[in-house]
């Protein structure tokens, strides 16, 4: 599969609900339970849930949406996390990793809170995105590393896989790039003198798909799959132009995997400072039943006006392809207009009062259908 960044492609609108299953749960609101519902991990038992804001609150709820345990280790002492980047979720080992890029190191608890042990990052490294890999280890990308931020080390590499009992790196996983190319705009204004930095992409570098791991990084023009059970790279995409040549760099990122459909998120990078704001990003996506490439409208069909879904959340895991909060005062005002369609969000919405906490809606793979020989379909 190539993609042109260059091109312009035709336009099409999507409805989520035709090829993705999507699970509304309604977080419960007590006075110990009130939270923000910026999911962190999704398990087979419970859901972890942090606030947006640096509190340090974990709460976590069972899969069903009731509180099963709320958790503060935040502060400056060797078991404690300054600020909370994102929380991994290991229900076979009865563990959570709590990986805090602020002081480079993630803390392992118990699902009670207890602590257990310091992960620490490698020396240099900032992981800004990690995930579950196996019983063992985590597998990590170093956002200095692979963001081409740190220009001195441009010949390393930005994917480990780490041990999760002292963060030893068990493997380095080795992609192609010439030279580091940074998603961030630096500007310095001579008038004023100031120095500005900004993000121009939205970037999700690791996101597990069908058992494998979808690896994307700025300065490659190609998005491997890693395969763990042969620990090799495989092609997924191509990019064209290259990313070493085009001027100014346009990145182009995976956001949501399906059987069917790959969406990708294609951003120029470039940044207005009178207005403030980025180029509009652009929807792309791949029809692997067609072969087609289109720009794409994606569409919620639990609305009657079909109302725009924005993929703007990591993927969970291979379960879970994204995730999206819902605040209870918006859903509660939507019922009353009248936008919700008859089924589970109305239902839900009726129920409600404005000040209770978000509804988490789960952006889902559909289940696979198995033939007489146990085999699932629909496989690529």
């Amino acid at each position: 599969m190539t993609v042109d960044v260059t091109k312009t492609y035709p336009k099409k609108e999507l409805i989520l609900q035709d090829f993705i299953d999507v699970e509304y749960i309604v977080l419960e609101t007590t006075e110990e339970f009130l939270c923000q519902g910026v999911v962190q991990s999704v398990g087979e038992k419970f859901i972890i849930v942090k606030n947006a804001l640096n509190d340090g609150d974990i709460f976590i709820f069972d899969r069903n949406g009731k509180g099963v345990k709320k958790i503060n280790r935040r502060g400056q002492g060797g078991e404690e996390y300054v600020h909370i980047s994102s929380i991994i979720l290991d229900e076979d080992n009865c563990e959570m990793y709590v990986n805090d890029i602020s002081s480079k190191k993630t803390v392992a608890l118990d699902l009670e809170g207890k602590y257990k042990r310091t992960i620490k990052h490698k020396e240099d490294a900032s992981y800004s995105a990690v995930y579950n890999y196996n019983g063992d280890n985590l597998i990590c990308y170093d956002l200095f590393l692979g963001n081409g931020i740190d220009t001195a080390k441009n010949n390393k590499q930005p994917f480990v896989i780490i041990s999760k009992k002292d963060g030893s790196i068990t493997r380095t996983i080795q992609i192609s790039f010439k030279k580091k190319i940074s998603t961030w705009f630096f500007y310095n204004d001579a008038k004023t003198n100031m120095y500005y930095s900004v993000n121009t992409a939205s970037h999700h570098p690791i996101i597990p798909y069908q058992g494998h791991w979808i690896l994307s990084c700025p300065s490659s023009d190609i998005i491997y799959e890693y395969r763990p059970d042969d620990n090799r790279l495989r092609a997924f995409m191509k990019r064209v132009p290259s990313i070493q040549t085009i001027n100014p760099e346009v990145f182009l990122f995976p956001s949501l995997l399906t059987d069917r459909y790959y969406f990708f998120q294609l951003s120029k990078k470039e940044y207005d400072f009178t207005t403030q704001s980025n180029p509009p990003i652009v929807t792309l996506v791949f029809d692997k039943q067609t072969n087609e490439i289109f720009e794409c409208v994606l569409k919620n069909d639990d609305y009657l006006n079909k109302a725009i879904f924005e993929i703007i959340q990591a993927p969970l895991n291979n379960e879970i392809a994204s995730w999206k909060k819902i605040e209870a005062h918006k859903l509660v005002d939507s019922y009353k207009k009248g936008e919700l369609k008859d089924g589970t969000l109305k239902e839900i919405a009726a129920t409600l009062d404005a000040e209770d906490n978000p509804v988490i809606m789960l952006i889902k793979h559909k289940k696979r259908l198995l033939s007489s020989h146990g085999f699932a379909g629909n496989r690529r």
